[in-house]
């Protein structure tokens, strides 16, 4: 998942090896294959719940799942999987999605939920969590980017196309760290309720973003951002 000659060990070179030898080795780690990642933003939940369970979609957040599901369905994409945040909103907009994508495996994972990153540059006064939160979410939510966001596998032949359904917090940084960009600028970037985010990395590590929180596919009177 690095640079291929980060992935030989040179010092295993023997007199005999000569430079066409190490070639072919690197040539061996390097990818071959392009990864599109689509990132989902879950739909509108109830901000009225106590617990994480209690969080469950609204009315509308059900219907933006739905116009999600039906967009991605439409990109005659064929999926590889479907890797969701183990919160509930997530999950249950990730049910919703499902459907309009039969066949495509589900996945849940803790690394996926939400959390505060990194502290915000510039920061806000709307929003502070406690200084711990940002040690505990911003190590985990680290982990995740190094876990998914990759340069496909030297054994990947053909191109990939893998959903993520998770959260605005997440994404926002997911992209930051992928486009090399400062991570605590992630806070200036804005997402809506049920938002695609479409992030290509190609075999040689460039990372492009083609669509960033996009909803235009949802009537503007379904658009929400809580």
């Amino acid at each position: 998942r690095r640079e291929p000659l980060a992935l030989v060990n040179l010092k295993k070179k023997s007199e005999e090896t000569g430079e066409e030898e190490l070639a072919s080795r690197i040539d061996h780690c390097k990818a071959k294959a392009t990864r599109h990642i689509f990132l989902i933003r879950h739909s509108q939940y109830n901000l009225d719940g106590r617990a994480d369970k209690d969080r469950t979609l609204t009315p509308l957040g059900r219907e933006q799942a739905e116009l999600t599901g039906h967009r991605l369905a439409s990109l005659g994409l064929k999926f590889d999987q479907i890797i969701h945040s183990s919160m509930t909103r997530a999950t249950e907009t990730t049910e919703i999605i499902s459907k309009h994508l039969p066949g495509v495996k589900k996945i849940s994972t803790d690394l996926l939920r939400e959390g505060a990153p990194i502290e915000p540059d510039p920061p806000v006064s709307h929003w502070k969590p406690e200084a711990v939160q940002y040690y505990e979410d911003g190590a985990r939510i680290e982990a995740a980017f190094r876990n998914f966001i990759h340069r496909a596998d030297a054994k990947q032949e053909e191109d990939s196309y893998e959903i993520f359904v998770c959260h605005a917090n997440v994404i926002r940084y997911i992209v930051c760290r992928a486009l090399q960009f400062p991570p605590e600028g992630w806070l200036r970037l804005s997402l809506n309720n049920g938002s695609i985010t479409h992030l290509v990395i190609r075999p040689n590590g460039r990372v492009a973003l083609r669509t960033l929180g996009d909803t235009g596919f949802m009537p503007p009177d379904k658009i929400t951002r809580t």
